[in-house]
């Protein structure tokens, strides 16, 4: 009797009643545990990124696993990029390659004409390779699905073949003697906590007033115009937000490697980007990034394969997208909201 009594008194109510207001970015919190259930997804996604690099040499892991682990880094940044540009201003860009390779050979001709540190190679050639990659694609930015994604696709195919045919910056060569990290874990936690940065950074700006007009030019790009807003600006500023991670991470490339060639404007680049996000689901931010950390180790490992590693490729992706197709972080996520807790009636 006593226990079908307290069982009445109580009632189950879902943890986020009563803490999200308005959007994603406002809350109201009234106590610990709902603090707690704010904070504890982004504090095991920031604490398990920095655990990366520990992790590798405890569990027995080579050290090429440590240069895997940067190496995720950077397609994180394009991941990143790529979901902000298709799902937050529907622009699907196929550019992740010529991304890495402006940033790449700016970076490296920074440093071996210049002879500047990375310290200064890699901003300026992130903030300089933006310029560049947006300025060349200004023309582009009226057209928008396949039509957008085919030029930025045709951009690092053609600088390819005009460096390889004119033999310039060092030709099929590349550009040597680029100058490195001065250790590994300098490598590891800069690019963990650049990815970081721009994880909570883009998050930020997407709640914020211009990324509701950056909803509006995805959505209905009429309404956004009939209200007095350029339309071409607002675009050409996604442009160059995501081109500006791209650049960041070939310019880091180019310092990891110590050299910059033609293959940094390889199609993988392009491809595995949108794979990381098919997998970690469109739209999240967080869930291309998690693919990426989870796709390119697996990318690495089916190397041994060696032509079969495409078979597995195909077969993960084939996977996720039949069964999957929300993508993990999305289905993560709605299971979490849905976490209930007795409450006093």
């Amino acid at each position: 009797m006593d226990k079908e009594l307290t069982t009445r008194e109580r009632r189950k109510e879902r943890l986020d009643r009563g803490i999200k207001v308005r959007t994603e970015g406002i809350y109201a919190v009234s106590s610990w545990e709902e603090v707690a259930y704010l904070v504890l997804p982004r504090l095991v996604l920031i604490v398990g990124l920095l655990l990366l690099p520990l992790l590798i040499p405890a569990l027995g892991f080579s050290p090429y696993w440590k240069r895997v682990v940067s190496i995720a880094g950077i397609y994180a940044l394009l991941a990143l990029g790529f979901d902000f540009l298709a799902h937050f201003v529907g622009l699907v860009s196929l550019g992740g390659a010529f991304f890495i390779g402006v940033g790449g050979y700016t970076a490296a001709l920074l440093n071996k004409s210049l002879g500047l540190s990375p310290v200064f190679t890699i901003p300026m050639a992130t903030i300089g390779g933006a310029i560049i990659c947006t300025l060349l694609l200004l023309p582009a930015l009226p057209l928008r699905g396949v039509y957008f994604a085919i030029v930025t696709l045709m951009y690092p195919l053609a600088l390819m073949r005009i460096i390889e045919a004119l033999n310039i910056f060092g030709g099929t060569d590349g550009i040597l003697g680029v100058a490195g990290f001065p250790n590994t874990w300098i490598e590891q936690y800069l690019i963990i906590l650049i990815v970081i940065f721009a994880l909570f950074g883009l998050r930020r700006l997407v709640n914020e007033d211009i990324g509701l007009v950056f909803r509006g030019v995805k959505d209905n790009d009429q309404s956004v115009r009939a209200s007095g807003l350029s339309i071409t600006l607002y675009k050409a500023i996604a442009v160059f937000i995501a081109s500006a991670l791209g650049c960041l991470g070939g310019a880091y490339l180019a310092h990891i490697y110590m050299w910059s060639g033609i293959s940094q404007f390889a199609l993988d680049f392009s491809v595995i980007p949108i794979a990381a996000t098919v997998i970690g689901g469109g739209g999240t931010l967080v869930g291309p990034l998690l693919g990426c950390f989870f796709l390119v180790p697996i990318s690495e490992w089916l190397r041994t394969f060696g032509t079969l590693r495409i078979v597995f490729y195909s077969v993960i992706l084939m996977a996720f997208i039949m069964f999957r197709s929300e993508g993990v972080m999305v289905y993560a996520q709605r299971k979490y909201h849905q976490f209930q807790r007795w409450v006093k009636v």
